[in-house]
């Protein structure tokens, strides 16, 4: 099986060269492109192309690839939003992700962004290697006995859940889907939530029920000084509605690993050009909202996992056998 790796970048490379020789029969392209209608057409010739959650791959997208023969996609990632299913599987193509690679890398990005949204310990850092000692503009809260609500039960919610209590944290949690096992967390109404969380962390997948969960109207439920998390999809939060809640000073502090317009410079350096919306540079203007470029997964653990199940669901293809990861809806 040949397949070619979409959006590359030298991480993506070194560990799954590192598992490779593990696969005898599957051999791999890397390509730093990401996909699109103009570079589908590269992958002419390859049985299954691997892409990440930045990848575009909208209708014109995969009536391509099956134009080029492709018959599976593999997505080395847990989010599948970006992709077409409808017309993936109208021809017959197979799409395969990661369901579950690291839960506690994503919960334990998840917490370093609470802590440093309210302990400000980005800004400290500055101020100290510039010589300057003193704590004005440092000052944050205790998350000790404070309550922590938790939007989305799956495994990094559970991850996070668990970070929490350990912390001395009442933890709540909202899932449209309960899990009744979790005896560590209280299941509650989303408008309960909402009102008596002090911490509240994002870890549900974006679809049409969740697209925008947070927009003008849950956050005028939100109690005033809330904390706000997201490590899972930028969509979750409908951007316009979080800036005009942080300019009332509804918010103590925003910790955002992902945000809506990320998609066209997630992972780059962009450092030399000038963004074209503001919606990103507004955010950052703001003193209390920190923000990183969508690294929750970004550990040796994580890596190592994405490259061997990415692999293992590649090798259940070309031999036949159940595809366990198979998202078909």
């Amino acid at each position: 099986m040949k397949i070619l790796f979409y959006g590359t970048k030298n991480y993506d490379e070194e560990f799954f060269e590192k598992l490779l020789p593990s696969y005898p029969g599957i051999t791999i392209k890397f390509t730093e492109a990401n996909i699109h209608e103009e570079t589908a057409s590269l992958a002419k010739g390859y049985e299954a192309i691997c892409a990440f959650v930045n990848a575009d791959l909208s209708t014109p997208v995969i009536e391509e690839l099956n134009a080029q023969g492709v018959k599976l996609i593999l997505m080395r990632c847990a989010g599948y939003n970006n992709v077409d299913l409808e017309t993936a599987h109208k021809f017959g193509m197979k799409v395969l992700r990661v369901p579950g690679y690291s839960p506690e890398a994503v919960a334990e990005h998840a917490m370093a962004l609470a802590l440093t949204a309210n302990r400000h310990t980005h800004k400290a850092y500055i101020k100290c290697r510039e010589n300057n000692f003193s704590l004005s503009g440092l000052m944050g809260l205790n998350f000790y006995q404070k309550t922590a609500g938790i939007i989305g039960t799956g495994k990094i919610g559970q991850a996070m859940a668990k970070i929490c209590k350990g912390f001395g944290m009442r933890v709540i949690a909202y899932d449209l889907f309960p899990n009744k096992s979790l005896d560590y967390l209280e299941y509650v109404s989303l408008d309960e939530l909402l009102a008596t969380s002090d911490l509240i962390s994002l870890h549900c997948p974006l679809t049409e029920e969740t697209k925008h969960i947070i927009n003008e109207e849950t956050i005028a439920k939100m109690k005033d000084g809330v904390i706000l998390v997201n490590t899972s999809r930028g969509g979750l939060i409908k951007t316009e509605d979080l800036i005009s809640g942080i300019r009332d000073h509804k918010f103590f502090a925003v910790g955002l690993d992902v945000y809506e317009e990320e998609t066209d410079f997630v992972f780059e350096d962009m450092s030399e050009r000038i963004l074209q919306s503001s919606i990103t540079q507004r955010l950052l203007s703001f003193p209390n909202v920190v923000m990183t470029s969508h690294q929750g997964f970004f550990t040796k653990e994580a890596l190592t996992n994405i490259a061997e199940t990415t692999l293992e669901n590649a090798k259940a293809f070309m031999d036949g056998n159940e595809l366990k990861n198979e998202v078909l809806s």
